[in-house]
Order: structure tokens, then C-alpha cells, then sequence
């Protein structure tokens, strides 16, 4: 798939969560990616052109936009991010990225943290779309209820394809809280995803997060390198 570089403008921010923003672009009738690739965006900041990737949040089936999705921190970029509004320029390359799932194999299980849920985000809803088979487990791991991101997309999901299953964990959980407390571990792994040993595990979330449970799934649940796809997550 061939990489191009076009410019565009904001077309909608959408507030996902108290610090978590969508941002949507116009696209072209000639882009293309694969649901949970990822592109680079160049916005101005104080007259600067500068330059960060993210993964597309939008799946392909959703054609009328490019979206990422980010939480909000103090960094320069993040804080531009923050001031942008509906008709600004920006400069989009795409599309990049390996971390990609078209239905290669009939059982997969996503583990993710906190912002790390946009690429997943992406491939759930072309398989979605496409009516696809693949038998699908989402383990979501976040501090909070609130910040939980794309609840509301995963819970449309869920009705529209029998096939997918979402389990949210939280570290701090609200006293009539149905989803799991805690951190991602083997036992919480085998409790939710009982055939583990049968499906292809696609890790996305911080960079100590996914490392950390990339040895738990080979150290712990004997799952094999070739069965273990990884996204990193940093923070800017």
C-alpha cells in the first residue's frame, strides 16, 4: 500500500472523555489503510510545522473521515492538539503501521490500556462492518470508569456481532461496578479468555504495558512469539 502525503483541514472534534479528544480530518477518494494502521500528523504551533504519529481510530468501512484519538497531557503538541478548532490546516501521511487484522485468523484477543484501545477500536468496527466471523475477547484495562474510552462504540458493537466480547478492568472501581478490578494478569487472562492457547493476542497500550504482559502471555500462559502482536503507546 502506498504511502501519500496530503493536506487537509479540521472537520469535527469529538470530546471521548473527560481528557480524551477525537480528531477528524477530510480525507480523499484515493486513501486507503488497513484498520489499525497508523499516519503521521503535522499541525502548526506558533507558526512551526511539527510532526507526530497516531493510529487511526476510524475503521476503513467509516469513509468520510480520518480520525485519531488522544488524550489530553500538558506537551506542546498536546496542548495545540487542545486549541485546534473545526477548518484548520494539517498535513496527514499515511498510511503506516503492521498492527493490522483483516480476518487472517478465526480467534484473536486484544489486551489494552487506556488510549491504546484506538487501533483496536478500528479493527473492531471493520470486522464489525464486514459481518466478519473472527471470534473476538477485548480485555480494556483503566484507572477509572470515566475513563473508559469508546464504551459506548464497543456496547453498539457487541449488539451488532455476536462475536465480540469486551471486558472493561478498572484499578479504582465504583461500588456497583460489574466489569473486573485490577491490573491485566495471567489469572484475570485465563479467567476471561479460557482458550487462550487458541487465539493470536494483539497487545496495545504504554510501553511498560505491553512488555509487561508480552512476558506474561510467553512466561506464564506458554503463548508462542508468533502468536503475540504488539503496538507501543507513548505518551505526548
Amino acid at each position: 500500500m502506498e504511502t501519500i502525503t496530503f493536506e487537509t483541514e479540521v472537520l469535527d472534534i469529538i470530546q471521548r472523555t473527560h481528557d480524551i479528544k477525537s480528531f477528524r480530518f477530510n480525507t480523499r477518494d484515493d486513501v486507503t489503510f488497513k484498520a489499525g494502521q497508523f499516519f503521521f500528523v503535522t499541525i502548526k504551533i506558533n507558526g512551526e510545522e511539527k510532526t507526530k504519529h497516531f493510529s487511526f481510530s476510524n475503521s476503513p468501512t467509516e469513509t468520510d473521515y480520518i480520525e485519531f484519538t488522544k488524550r489530553i497531557t500538558n506537551s506542546e503538541y498536546s496542548q495545540a492538539l487542545d486549541k485546534l478548532k473545526i477548518g484548520d490546516w494539517a498535513k496527514l501521511k499515511m498510511p503506516l503501521g503492521k498492527f493490522t487484522f483483516e480476518g487472517e485468523y478465526p480467534k484473536i484477543a486484544f489486551i489494552s490500556g487506556g488510549i491504546g484501545i484506538t487501533p483496536i477500536r478500528s479493527i473492531c468496527k471493520f470486522l464489525t462492518d464486514k459481518k466478519l466471523l473472527t471470534d473476538i475477547i477485548l480485555l480494556y484495562g483503566n484507572r477509572t470508569e470515566e475513563d473508559i474510552a469508546f464504551r459506548n462504540d464497543f456496547s453498539e458493537m457487541q449488539k451488532l456481532n455476536k462475536n465480540l466480547r469486551v471486558i472493561y478492568t478498572l484499578d479504582t472501581a465504583p461500588k456497583k461496578w460489574e466489569g473486573r478490578t485490577g491490573h491485566i494478569n495471567d489469572e484475570m487472562i485465563r479467567g476471561e479468555i479460557k482458550d487462550f492457547n487458541d487465539r493470536v493476542f494483539y497487545i496495545c497500550g504504554p510501553p511498560k504495558m505491553v512488555e509487561g504482559l508480552g512476558s506474561i502471555l510467553k512466561d506464564k500462559l506458554s503463548v508462542t512469539a508468533d502468536k503475540i502482536k504488539i503496538e507501543n503507546f507513548s505518551g505526548y
